[in-house]
């Protein structure tokens, strides 16, 4: 590995000198014609990474990135331009980010020009098409630090490769059929600076920290099991140290993990059925569940069809004149919603539109209420905006993005959940979606799926898990637990071009019906 000299690295300090030359800039673009709204973000980002394999260290760096995004919003039928780029240490003081922003407002400028003179000619060939306007907000000016009790920046390269060195091997010591054993860790701070032309300026920080577990295991002659999983959260180096949904360390989670997956090659095959049984499925399975066919189609963009690549568009929404709001779409047990403020990978005070985040109630008692949303989209659909756009870094266009979406807590116990179900089928842990393009069925593996049998937890089967429509599956909810945990996912993909994001997702134990998948 290349070892940057101290001085010579990105610190995201540096904004601090760069926050005056942002806001000059961004008032300055109110002088072009026709202009009717810029925002400007600069974001840096810090991390330090290791992995190892096996007991054996594989790698370890640290790097920062610098860059910045622009939205122009210009034209008579006003229309969005855009542009982003990345910079180098050598064009990040003042004099130069001054010179290279207003180059980006102009050729953002230009573009949103052009656009809205595109359709303003073809306005009588599609009368659909029409001027953006944006629901109003309050102007902000708000300083947001990051959360930690161990800072990120203090964990040194090699601790963290010796961490994951350690774990991996003692993941492979477990049992001789442990064939792989991989473990790695980052941490580091985000800083990004929005303003905009409507006068908010908004400097928010975030730590960040995760640790990743992958483990095969196969018995002698027998058919590999494999497992991987995530610990993290928006914060410290105290994360791996326990303080995170799990509440255990990095070490312990991985070790449980790969007695799992041991556990596993001893297992039968899940037998598929034909027809639906009842499911007992857990929180960590309800986050991906949660995640497919409730927080995806209720992202507004997808619901209006303005953003389809990828991940699809929604069952809940096909037009103005014929959707779910407003109907029953799920039990009245059911709850879900979206909200930014509570701890998990979707936490945060502001987007990326400078919009205070809060609580989106999208499913109320089994009615579907509300859709996540950014400026754009709820002056379209007549909603109060909510705070919902997001982006990688800052020199992406910021799209919709779940925050914190989940299922809301119920009152029943997971225990008696179970001991009420005479046949039935024991979800436990997510793996792989398999999701229809407008979200209206899912198929989705489980990491074990058990027996239940007069109330009581019997076999374990592997390489299964279970199928429904969405709303059949919502439906026929009639049990909700009192469990409810938040799990981060990492790795969720939209747009064109592609970003992966953050999300927490979770909820409680749940109780359905669904049919199961496995082998014939």
């Amino acid at each position: 590995m290349r070892r940057i000299p101290i001085a010579s690295r990105i610190k995201v300090e540096l904004i601090d000198t760069l926050k005056e030359a942002v806001t000059k800039v961004v008032q300055q673009s109110g002088s072009l014609k026709n202009c009717k709204y810029a925002d400007i973000r600069l974001g840096i980002h810090e991390r330090k990474h290791a992995n190892a394999e096996d007991g054996k260290a594989k790698g370890m760096g640290e790097d920062a990135s610098i860059s910045f995004g622009i939205r122009v919003l210009a034209g008579e039928m006003s229309a969005w331009g855009y542009y982003g780029q990345s910079l180098g240490k050598g064009e990040s003081n003042p004099k130069s980010i001054h010179k290279i922003l207003t180059l980006g407002i102009n050729k953002a400028y230009a573009r949103a020009a052009a656009n809205a003179s595109k359709k303003a000619e073809f306005k009588s060939l599609a009368p659909s098409l029409t001027a953006v306007n944006l629901a109003r907000i309050d102007s902000c000016n708000d300083t947001v630090n990051a959360v930690f009790d161990e800072n990120p920046r203090n964990v040194s390269l090699k601790e963290m490769l010796t961490l994951c060195t350690k774990i991996s091997k003692d993941m492979r010591g477990v049992s001789r059929n442990v064939q792989y054993a991989y473990i790695d860790v980052q941490t580091g701070i985000n800083r990004e600076l929005f303003c905009s032309t409507e006068g908010s300026c908004i400097d928010q920080s975030y730590a960040l920290t995760q640790g990743m577990v992958s483990v095969v295991a196969q018995k002698p002659g027998g058919i590999p099991e494999v497992c991987y999983d995530y610990v993290g959260d928006i914060r410290g180096w105290e994360v791996l140290k326990g303080r995170n949904v799990y509440k255990q360390s990095l070490s312990d989670f991985a070790v449980l993990r790969t007695h799992e997956t041991l556990e596993l090659t001893e297992a039968e095959f899940l037998p598929a059925t034909t027809e639906p049984v009842v499911v007992v499925t857990n929180p960590h399975f309800n986050a991906l569940l949660v995640h497919e066919i409730v927080g995806h189609p209720t992202e507004a963009d997808r619901v209006l069809k303005l953003e389809t690549a990828y991940a699809g568009r929604s069952w809940l929404f096909r037009d103005f004149n014929d959707n779910e709001l407003g109907k029953q779409i799920a039990s009245p047990l059911l709850t879900a919603y979206s909200d930014p403020s509570i701890p998990g990978y979707g936490h945060y005070k502001y987007d990326m539109e400078g919009t205070p985040g809060k609580r989106v109630n999208l499913i109320e008692n089994g009615i579907l209420k509300g859709f996540m949303n950014g400026r754009e989209y709820a002056a379209i659909l007549g909603h109060p905006p909510n705070g919902s756009m997001r982006a990688t870094e800052p020199h992406y266009v910021p799209i919709v993005r779940m925050t914190n979406t989940v299922f809301a807590n119920g009152n029943k116990n997971p225990e008696e959940i179970i001991a009420e179900v005479k046949e039935g089928y024991y979800i436990v842990n997510h793996r792989i979606p398999s999701i229809s393009e407008s979200r209206e069925n899912f198929r989705i593996s489980a990491q074990k799926v058990f027996k239940i049998e007069n109330g009581k937890i019997t076999k374990l089967f592997r390489q299964g898990g279970i199928t429904a429509d969405s709303k059949d599956f919502l439906m026929n909810i009639d049990a909700v637990g009192n469990d409810f945990e938040v799990f981060p996912i990492p790795n969720c993909g939209k747009g064109q071009p592609m970003q992966v994001m953050r999300v927490g997702n979770g909820g409680p134990t749940l109780r359905s019906m669904a049919r199961l998948t496995g082998h014939r």
